[in-house]
This record gives C-alpha cells, structure tokens and sequence, in this order.
C-alpha cells in the first residue's frame, strides 16, 4: 500500500514538472520572438510674415510763424507692428524737394542739411526746414538723446538734444529692430522744425508730404 502511494506521488511530480517545463517551453520562444513596429509624423506649421503701421493723421506746426514767432516744430508718431524675426527698419522720405512749399505759389523753405543728422542750426539771413526722430528702436548715437520735439528755447523751439536733418526723396532709415515687436507694436515719433533767423519766410501755408515706410528685414 504504501508503494503504491509513493508511486503515484512520484508520477503526479513527473506530470507537474513536465507540464511545468512544456509550458516554459511553449511561452519562451514567443517572448524572445516577439514583433515591434513603430512609426512617426511630422507637424508643420507656417507662421506668415507680416508687418503693419498705423496712421496717425496730419499734423499741424506748434504755432504760426511771423514777424513775431521765428520757430514752430511738429510731430507725428507711427506704430509699427510685425512678428518678423529678423525686424524691421522705418524710413522716412518727403514726396517733394524742398519737402515744404508754399500751397499757392512756387515759394519755398528749403532743406535743413541733408548729411548726417547735427545739433540744429540755421545761420543768420536764411530759414530751413528739418526733422528729428525718438524712440524705442530709435538710435540715439545718430538722432540724439531727447525724448520731446520741444527745446529749451520754450514750445515752438526745436531740441537742443536731438539732432536734425533735412528732408530727401530717397527713404532715410530712423529706426531699427532686429526682432518682433510686441502685439501692441513700436512707436517712433518724428518731430519737425521749422525755422527763420533774421529774415522773413514769405507769407503763405505751406505743406509738406511725409511718407513713413515699415519694412521687414
């Protein structure tokens, strides 16, 4: 009785451990030959280049020039706005030469200097007509360091701490960036000088076409 048992004890073992081995057997060859696929995407998204400036309207001198007022100035600030990674630059050109001309007759003021931008200066018997500019992207070392168009001489007087040129034809750069501008964009103000040193502008309205031109780099 008691071989009997130990026999079959013996023979279940044999069956655990074969079953056990057959099942190792059929599981590891489908574990080692296991199949992996992978695959990727690219997204591409296009961001378009754009660039705005706004439109501030016309401008009026600061008061009428006579034979009791020698100097008026004048501003107009542009906006620009762009998301160009690389910046942009404002240039800025009249559409006439002298830029300012009498309205009805053939009368004009002419030019202040059209080289590099100076402390403003008209010398005695004549009268000119010039420009500076401030801003953000604006650079100091060429326009100077002054954040108003008015000087110490009162309001019509123009900056002794900018520096002034006279307008061309040809689109002259004031300011630079060399990345995107904010969403609310970069103002760059422009301020006018008119004036007259021991001699009389002839009397008249005169006008002068500023075009502003924003663009990307």
């Amino acid at each position: 009785m008691i071989m009997h048992n130990f026999k079959k004890i013996n023979f279940t073992l044999a069956a655990i451990l074969l079953s056990s081995f057959l099942s190792y057997a059929y599981l590891e060859p489908a574990s080692a030959n296991a199949a992996v696929a992978t695959s990727s995407t690219v997204v591409t998204l296009t961001v378009q280049t754009g660039i705005s400036i706004s439109t501030p309207g016309n401008s009026s001198m600061s008061t009428i020039m006579g034979v009791a007022a020698n100097s008026a100035i004048g501003t107009t600030t542009w906006t620009v706005i762009t998301n160009n990674a690389l910046g942009y630059t404002l240039a800025v050109n009249a559409t006439s030469t002298p830029a300012m001309q009498a309205t009805t007759t053939s009368t004009t003021i002419a030019d202040y200097q059209t080289g590099a931008p100076n402390t403003w200066s008209v010398t005695s018997g004549n009268a000119a007509f010039g420009y500076s500019a401030f801003g953000t992207d604006v650079p100091t070392g060429t326009w100077g360091t002054g954040a108003i168009c008015s000087g110490a001489g009162g309001p019509n007087a123009t900056s002794t701490t900018l520096k002034y040129k006279g307008f061309t034809t040809s689109p002259f750069t004031v300011a630079t960036r060399s990345a995107t501008t904010t969403t609310t964009g970069v103002s760059t103000t422009v301020c006018y000088g008119a004036e007259q040193n021991n001699f009389f502008i002839p009397s008249g309205t005169y006008q002068a076409t500023i075009v502003a031109t924003a663009t990307t780099l």
